[in-house]
């Protein structure tokens, strides 16, 4: 019993040494980021101006730094000579996104005027919701007021992540057809604002973005915007990977775009616009834009046979694309109407697929960049320790599954706060799959509605499997049997899933796909950039009644 209580201890004296040495250089790393931080500190609240405005009707006290502008009200001594203590205002510069000069002018002048001060434009936080304030700094002198000018604008051209100039797709037939106006009214005015030029391009058909992005030059643009649904998002990204595989000579290898993407919401669900801005509020997905937040997002490769079909976030197959194609057939109904009608249609007729699922677990879940980066240092001090990516096995499943659903992201929405994949996250470098064996209609119909519930149960089934997966295959087998459509109006058309044929249907990023019987599924950790941030849970709405 000696010998292997010392071969323990050796295997715990050579971990032991890893987490040494991993402290020791971090305590290195912090010894010498230390004095940086404490001089970026000094620097930040180093004073670059300051002078005195009126804010209303009274006179502040403003102090300009390199990270914020604070104003305090001056009071006059009191009789008791007691000092007035009072909070001052305080506008982070990170949250400015313009700076204009106020001026009297007469009627039809355009140009001149008496200088009156200046105006900030900036976003308030509400819940999720980032939303425009303006604070008016009234001062009459021309040179205080455009050294202000001056000094404010320099500071704000240093955030070089806020763009100037970008290509803008409009999907004018997304959801009710309102994206146009959801762009005039509510995102056009906030980029005069912030002086972000735009060239815009209104789709006239499926397919029209990625013929407009081969040709374009992106190297005028410092972003790409889509004003439009999940489809119309997953078509933009789609289009730009391909831009970037075509520039950098990479047919194989998908290349990941210069430019970030910005999102519009303005479809039916745009679960891909609340995981990076928690709200489907298009005033607050224009702020992330000019306001230069990025987030990095994974995306997932769909082909077959070795075929590339397409690129994108999300893909349903089973029930969520069943549905899907029945209320694609109802387009002429409201767009509430025409969810709950394909929703409790496809539970009527609910059937399982047989399928053979092929995974291969991912081993990047629940790790943050600061541990991965301390096992790369480690392996590359440690050759021994590296394992060879052949060396991963693949996991195999086979059986009949009512749903099967493969999520990059978390895929947020009002209904479904939490998301539909609540357990992976927009940059792990793996996707969730969640494989919904056969079951009671009663049993499938819990499942459901607990995801729009709280608790965080819709996985506590026995018959639903999820794993975290960095590549997955899916096969189609044999068709279960189940009676054939009643409806006259089913059986003029074809069926929604022809099993026994060459293709099937898959729901991806709410558009249907139709692909062969074999659809390999990877996932490319960090693949595009989009303005926005991480989301824990959406901002809730009414649920589903249908169920």
């Amino acid at each position: 019993m000696a010998e292997p209580e010392e071969e323990l201890q050796g295997e715990d004296g050579g971990s032991a040494k890893k987490v040494q040495k991993r402290s020791r250089r971090k305590k290195e790393k912090r010894r010498e980021e230390e004095p940086q931080v404490l001089e970026e500190e000094n620097q930040s609240d180093c004073v670059l101006l300051r002078g005195i405005f009126k804010l209303g009707k009274k006179s502040h006290d403003v102090l300009l730094t390199r990270t914020r502008l604070t104003w305090t009200p001056i009071v006059p001594e009191t009789p008791t000579g007691e000092p007035c203590t009072l909070q001052p205002g305080v506008v982070l510069l990170q949250d400015v996104f313009a700076v204009k000069v106020k001026r009297r002018r007469a009627v039809g002048q355009q140009t001149g005027g008496a200088f009156l001060g200046l105006a900030l434009f900036y976003c308030r936080r509400r819940g999720r919701k980032l939303e425009e304030d303006t604070l008016h700094l009234h001062n009459s002198s021309s040179e205080h007021t455009h050294r202000w000018y001056s000094t404010l604008k320099e500071q704000l051209q240093a955030f070089s992540s806020r763009p100037r100039y970008l290509k803008v797709f409009i999907n004018p037939c997304s959801h009710k057809k309102e994206a146009v106006y959801i762009y005039r009214e509510h995102v056009a005015p906030l980029f005069k604002v912030a002086d972000v030029r735009t060239d815009i391009t209104v789709t006239e058909r499926r397919g029209h973005a990625l013929s407009v992005m081969k040709e374009c030059k992106l190297d005028e643009y410092d972003g790409v915007v889509c004003v439009g649904g999940d489809g119309s998002v997953a078509e933009v990204c789609h289009a730009m990977v391909l831009r970037a595989q075509l520039d950098a000579d990479s047919p194989e290898k998908p290349v990941k775009p210069a430019l970030p993407l910005g999102i519009i919401p303005a479809g039916s669900t745009d679960v891909v616009s609340c995981s990076v801005h928690g709200v489907r509020d298009p005033p607050t997905a224009a702020m992330h834009i000019v306001l230069g937040h990025l987030q990095q997002l994974d995306m997932c490769s769909f082909s077959s046979f070795g075929q590339l079909m397409r690129f994108g976030f999300s893909a349903m197959f089973g029930f969520g694309a069943q549905s899907l194609a029945r209320a694609e057939k109802k387009r002429w109904m409201p767009s509430s109407q025409r969810r709950e009608y394909a929703l409790v249609k496809t539970l009527a007729r609910l059937r399982p697929e047989d399928c053979q699922i092929s995974f291969l677990p991912s081993n990047r879940t629940n790790r943050n960049l600061s541990e991965q980066q301390d096992q790369q240092q480690d392996q590359q001090q440690d050759p021994e320790s590296v394992v060879a990516v052949g060396e991963e096995s693949w996991a195999t499943i086979q059986g009949l599954y009512l749903s099967i659903s493969v999520m990059s992201i978390p895929c947020l929405s009002p209904v479904i706060p939490r998301g539909l994949a609540p357990n992976t996250r927009l940059a792990n470098g793996s996707a969730s799959l969640i494989a919904v064996g056969n079951a009671s209609r009663s049993e499938f119909v819990k499942h459901l509605k607990r995801y729009s519930s709280s608790s965080g149960q819709q996985f506590s089934f026995s018959f639903v499997e999820t794993h975290d997966i960095s590549a997955v295959k899916i096969q189609l087998q044999a068709v279960a049997g189940w009676p054939e459509e009643s409806e006259e109006e089913e059986s003029k058309t074809s069926p929604i899933i022809q099993s026994e044929g060459a293709t099937c249907l898959w729901n991806i990023d709410g558009e249907l796909v139709e692909m062969a019987n074999e659809v390999l599924i990877r996932v490319h950790p960090c693949l595009v950039t989009l303005y926005g941030e991480e989301v824990d849970e959406a901002e809730s709405a009414v649920s589903c009644s249908c169920i």
